[in-house]
């Protein structure tokens, strides 16, 4: 028998006392990581160019903090009014909107994507519509979770859509690194969803395949009908150390920042691929370079066993949570954090081509790290909703 909802215990408990502090102080060490490791590697960069050492690290503190307003708006937040799918449906056709409107402004590495905002940079449309995409994909499917086992097609077809025509603007920019994020989202956020096994399996199946094939094309035709900065990073990924001096000069110039740090590291600031060789990609795509060079493997497998235990919290809520917007939070918010780990450290390892993805909480980007925050905020609020359901159980 639960607690009436007027029972003195029930009132007295705010929501302030269900914080999840397994998942906001593995949350706040990391960003404060991040924030060190962005100073140590852009510092060198800046100096040489006359700039003032702490800029990148003033720029990602400010987002910091604006991280964790949005973090704790979410956290207060009722959950009824997010599951609501016309308050949803706003910030879809926002975010969408945004990611066309990005066609308009300069490219950045020879891709499109980045709005330009004077006086604080740039922002990518993109990483908002990751957070955007599992929120909306949660509302929809747990609002028509009776048809899923039979009518799966007509409970996802919007939000299939939707994904697809953001896959499709990806596509066009070119971004096939984000493209390929959305697509594994997509497809986590179906298989958990409760769909017949038959459709997990053809759509596991699909993907193996498809992944197999395009890989297998792009081997034989050398990447031909490809842009030229896709295919150079193609031929990078089979062959590095052909183009040392040229394409291949940054992931081989991390192979080497890696080797340096052997055990123990060089000390933090002590870099030395930062200087130049990895240009201005040090704070960014192979930040999680200078920080196994700086602090070591050791560091490094701390950070990461940190990341992983506060990913491993979020999926664990989500499993346990008996309520499918809860569930499908959770599980996306955690395959998205495990996704740009996987895509990011394979892309500086060698073990896939460099995509430009940003390594959680630690590489130099607004945008990123708020839209990161705002899914751990987003998730603590999940959590204190559970804990109260729990609470009024006793």
């Amino acid at each position: 028998m639960g607690r009436p909802k007027d029972d003195p215990l029930s009132k007295k408990v705010k929501k302030r006392h269900l914080l999840d502090y397994s998942i906001l102080i593995p949350y706040l060490i990391l960003t404060v990581i991040g924030l060190m490791m962005v100073y140590s590697a852009s510092s060198y960069s800046l100096i040489s160019q006359g700039k003032n050492p702490i800029t990148d690290m003033v720029k990602q503190a400010i987002f910091l903090f604006l991280s964790i307003i949005l973090m704790a708006i979410l956290y207060k937040m009722k959950l009824s009014m997010l599951k609501n799918l016309k308050f949803v449906r706003i910030f879809v056709a926002i975010v969408l909107g945004l990611m066309v409107i990005a066609f308009g402004f300069k490219t950045v590495n020879g891709a499109h994507g980045w709005i330009q905002i004077p006086g604080l940079g740039t922002i990518q449309p993109v990483e908002f519509w990751k957070f955007v995409m599992i929120w909306m994909l949660a509302a929809q499917i747990s609002d028509r979770q009776v048809l899923i086992p039979d009518k799966m097609i007509e409970a996802v077809k919007v939000p299939v859509g939707l994904c697809a025509l953001s896959m499709g603007i990806l596509a066009l920019y070119p971004d096939f690194g984000n493209a390929a994020i959305i697509a594994l989202l997509l497809i986590v956020m179906l298989m958990i969803s409760g769909i017949n096994y038959l459709y997990g399996y053809i759509i596991a199946f699909g993907t193996f395949a498809f992944s197999i094939l395009t890989m297998f094309i792009i081997r034989i035709t050398n990447g031909s009908f490809l842009p030229a900065h896709v295919a150079s990073r193609f031929a990078v990924f089979l062959n590095p150390f052909k183009d040392e001096f040229g394409d291949g000069h940054q992931l081989v110039n991390g192979y080497y920042a890696m080797f340096n740090g052997r055990l123990f590291g060089l000390g933090l600031g002590n870099s030395i691929q930062k200087k130049g060789f990895l240009s201005f990609a040090a704070s960014t795509d192979f930040i999680f370079a200078i920080v196994v060079e700086e602090l070591g493997l050791i560091g490094a497998i701390c950070i990461l066993g940190l990341l992983l235990f506060l990913v491993g919290r979020i999926l664990l809520i989500g499993i346990r949570s008996n309520d499918a917007f809860n569930s499908m939070i959770c599980l996306g918010v955690g395959s998205l954090f495990l996704i740009q780990i996987f895509i990011n450290l394979g892309g500086i390892t060698g073990l896939i081509p460099l995509t430009g993805i940003t390594f959680p909480f630690f590489s130099q980007g607004g945008s990123s790290l708020i839209v990161l925050s705002a899914c751990v905020g987003l998730v603590l609020n999940i959590s204190a909703d559970e804990k109260k359901k729990k609470l009024m159980l006793y």
